[in-house]
């Protein structure tokens, strides 16, 4: 398996709508499945395919505490919301951001398997909103799109800032000429 890059907000890739999967074959399940390890590394509960630069409607998911329970949803669709409530999210490609968005605590999801077969299953809770968020992903849709704009432009700030903190943290010192 592969470990992907996830793109970081405000990478315009993130507002790119997802194309259906027509086949699920070798490639889709060896995406899951790198999706799978590249979520488990990185900490998160879920990840879309548009998050790693890739624009099909495939996302995997795991709320366990120990990883025990991956799902995966191919061309995902959610059929029936209960119970909207507000619910702290944060995102694997908008790092160490938090905030509140309402979203329905039950779903029913429709999506094809990895193997291929068709599912519908009610999701609750955290899964329920982790469904939720990734479909949001696969439509071009970011969680900070429910902030207000002066949220989106301190966050957008302060991912900037941290970016290049990284990349100058990454950059050797360069050598100086000897004081004379």
């Amino acid at each position: 398996m592969t470990r992907l890059t996830i793109l970081e907000y405000p990478d315009p890739r993130l507002r790119t709508v997802a194309q259906p999967v027509q086949v699920v074959d070798d490639e889709v399940r060896r995406l899951v499945d790198d999706m799978l390890e590249t979520m488990y590394a990185s900490r998160g509960i879920g990840l879309a395919a548009t998050q790693v630069n890739v624009h099909r409607r495939i996302l995997v998911a795991d709320v366990s505490e120990d990883h025990s329970q991956p799902y995966a949803f191919i061309n995902p669709q959610v059929v029936q919301r209960e119970q909207v409530g507000a619910t702290q999210e944060g995102c694997l490609s908008v790092p160490g951001i938090f905030d509140d968005v309402e979203r329905a605590q039950r779903v029913r999801v429709r999506a094809l398997g990895r193997d291929g077969k068709p599912f519908e299953l009610d999701a609750e809770g955290l899964l329920a909103v982790c469904i939720q968020h990734e479909i949001d992903h696969l439509d071009g849709k970011l969680f900070v799109d429910y902030l207000s704009e002066l949220k989106r432009q301190r966050i957008r700030k302060k991912l900037e800032k941290d970016r290049k903190l990284r990349a100058e943290a990454r950059t050797p010192e360069r050598p100086r000429a000897p004081a004379i």
